[in-house]
């Protein structure tokens, strides 16, 4: 069923130009680049209505790939080797089964769109024409593939099936979708019922996110130009899950805090938010390039002259002073299973092997970390993940290890306790994880 009618009014969207631009995005990240690097400049060569209809291709491409892909894999009697034309083919698909335009423009466009490949033009024609023609046998059989059914590789849907046998269904369909635009509120610049009033007041829809006091949830996304006080920092784009971390870590006056793996920074600056009188904050990421970006965000916020910004590697501790930190938040790097629907590359980019190997640099760093926690003193582990084999097995498998470490229980009304910490799935916030380790006297 398509979800959006980009033909309806959209005028000036419907240009070939811009079928091109998503075909290259989407032939990139077929071949192993981030969406987040490969985007952005894309976007900044187009604007208006052009722009939003480029993202949003790329999304829906994306988001529903293995269902395209398996589609065009019925209507081809042998696979397209140019990978911007396959590309193009499945921005065809996507605009016709997926995005509402109407079928002769999407045919149209999509044609014009392989530019001088001549043979391209009149393949992408038959096949779009021929998708039309049998689109209700095509989507049936997608439906009863394993993959194509829920556009999901197949070692992920195992994988989610085998952790959430019950919840797995939903957990695949929301990956699929567009999640809602989210923001923090600082509180020392502004009440939320206050902030919104003013997005009312500009003719935004927006609501308080329950169990976030910080949250705000607008009822569809968009510029953070259009926001009021975004560049003055009295709100940030961020997750409801994510803005879980900082009250979790319950940092108070005078301690000494330490934020590993901080990049892009919103959970650094959320402690600042809760805590102004920290005594010390220390970032640490592993990228120049990523810890730039902290900076980047807390110049926006006013912070920026608050925060000791650190580039180093985790796993060594060469950067250390020696003193202790009463509180370390590790946002572990993981396998974002929990964030797909912000980041639909994930389904293509990640392989089975990269959950084990990122579960033993998670160790790594836990391990290398531990021993900076002051006795008395809290460690947040938080991933954006919903595999086990990252969260509740990661912390019970280091608490045995150490006999120094004692799991907290987190008490809360949102997410499901694991046994070891409180896992959230992805819905009405992303899908997260927290487990609150103190360092005791043995």
């Amino acid at each position: 069923m398509p979800t959006l009618a980009w033909d309806a009014g959209c005028g000036d969207c419907l240009v070939s130009h811009v079928r091109r631009l998503a075909a290259q995005v989407l032939a990139r990240v077929a071949r192993g680049n981030s969406l987040n690097d490969v985007l952005p400049p894309v976007l900044e060569s187009v604007t208006g209505r052009d722009r939003a209809f480029l993202q949003a291709l790329c999304f829906v491409c994306l988001r529903h790939y293995h269902r395209l892909d398996f589609i065009l894999s019925r209507l081809l009697q042998k696979p397209i080797k140019d990978a911007e034309i396959h590309a193009l083919a499945l921005v065809g698909l996507a605009q016709i089964g997926k995005m509402g335009v109407k079928p002769h423009a999407a045919v149209a466009e999509t044609v014009s769109a392989s530019g001088r490949k001549r043979w391209a033009r009149s393949l992408l024609n038959a096949l779009l024409r021929n998708y039309l023609r049998r689109q209700a046998d095509l989507e049936a059989a997608a439906d009863t593939d394993y993959q194509a059914s829920v556009s999901h590789p197949a070692w992920l849907r195992r994988r989610i099936e085998r952790a959430w046998p019950r919840q797995a269904e939903n957990i695949m369909r929301v990956n699929n979708t567009q999640p809602p635009l989210v923001l923090r509120l600082n509180p020392g610049r502004s009440k939320r019922d206050a902030y919104l009033e003013r997005l009312r007041s500009i003719g935004l829809s927006a609501r308080g996110m329950e169990g976030v006091p910080t949250a705000i949830e607008l009822e569809r996304p968009v510029d953070v130009a259009e926001l009021p006080g975004f560049s003055s920092g009295v709100v940030s784009v961020q997750d409801g899950a994510a803005q879980l971390a900082a009250p979790l870590l319950a940092v108070r006056q005078g301690m000494r805090v330490l934020d590993v793996c901080a990049a892009p920074g919103g959970k650094t600056a959320h402690i600042l938010e809760t805590c102004p009188e920290v005594e010390e904050l220390v970032a640490v990421d592993v990228s120049r390039s990523r810890l730039d970006k902290v900076k980047q965000n807390l110049d926006r916020l006013g912070d920026a002259g608050r925060v000791k910004l650190v580039c180093a590697d985790a796993r060594t501790t060469q950067w250390w002073d020696g003193r202790p930190f009463d509180r370390i938040l590790l946002d572990a790097p993981c396998s974002a299973t929990g964030v797909i629907r912000r980041h639909p590359d994930i389904k293509i980019l990640r392989r089975e092997e990269d959950v084990s190997t990122l579960a033993g640099l998670q160790l790594e760093i836990l391990e290398a970390v531990w021993p900076l926690l002051a006795q008395g003193g809290v460690l947040l582990y938080a991933t954006c993940s919903i595999l086990p084999e990252e969260n509740e097995k990661q912390i019970q498998g280091f608490a045995a290890l150490h006999r120094d470490a004692r799991v907290l229980p987190i008490e809360a009304d949102w997410g499901t306790a694991t046994g070891i910490g409180r896992q959230i799935l992805p819905g009405k916030m992303d899908g997260f994880y927290y487990a609150r380790l103190e360092k005791c006297v043995v």
